[in-house]
């Protein structure tokens, strides 16, 4: 099963097993009442999901940092997942959709997650600023970059979870004057079930 791999390549104990199979329980349940993700099949939430979230560790050594600010976080990817591999962190998240909201108040709950704090707001109208910012999926690089720049402190670190197609989002925008380019990853998921990726920035002004 998948998430073998996921607890193989990630070092995961047995309580982080266990958080993981009630957030794949949670994410199903809850998504016969709202539309939190197309990936239903257990195994897929594993790889798709969770190992996916995971794979940005490789990116940012997140067991150095004190704090993280997942945008846009959906269904609490990738924040969720990376405050269970990583339980120190204080994990802020922000979601523009109520009901997602919702969903995110109860897990939270239901893993016992300690330091989760859940805005139900839209990303421009969140007035603190981070030293680490994350975000899966949330739209066009440019669009993001010129959305989070006044949410990041200046030499702070952005990471942005992308497909095989990023290099197409660098257009010609003078935001990306504001940023450099410090690290990219690409990694293909176990079965060829998909290539990631992962990008991180750094705010230069």
């Amino acid at each position: 099963m998948y998430k073998f791999e996921l607890q193989n390549k990630f070092k995961l104990n047995q309580l982080q097993m266990m958080q993981f199979d009630k957030y794949s329980v949670c994410l199903r349940h809850f998504n016969n009442k709202m539309n939190l993700t197309s990936i239903l099949e257990p195994d897929l939430i594993y790889i798709k999901h969770f190992y996916d979230s995971l794979l940005v560790s490789s990116l940012v050594r997140f067991d150095q940092i004190n704090s993280l600010c997942d945008i846009g976080t959906g269904a609490g990817f990738p924040g969720i997942p990376l405050k269970i591999l990583f339980p120190h962190l204080n994990l802020f998240l922000i979601e523009s959709s109520y009901k997602k909201t919702i969903f995110l108040n109860f897990l939270v709950k239901e893993l016992s997650l300690q330091n989760v704090y859940i805005y139900h707001q839209k990303v421009e109208k969140h007035n603190f600023r981070y030293d680490y910012l994350i975000t899966r999926a949330l739209g066009k690089l440019n669009v993001i970059l010129n959305l989070i720049y006044p949410l990041l402190n200046v030499k702070g670190s952005f990471i942005v979870m992308k497909g095989p197609n990023y290099r197409q989002e660098f257009i010609n925008d003078k935001v990306f004057d504001k940023f450099q380019l410090k690290d990219k990853h690409v990694i293909v998921l176990p079965n060829q079930l998909g290539t990631r990726v992962n990008l991180l920035f750094n705010k230069l002004i």
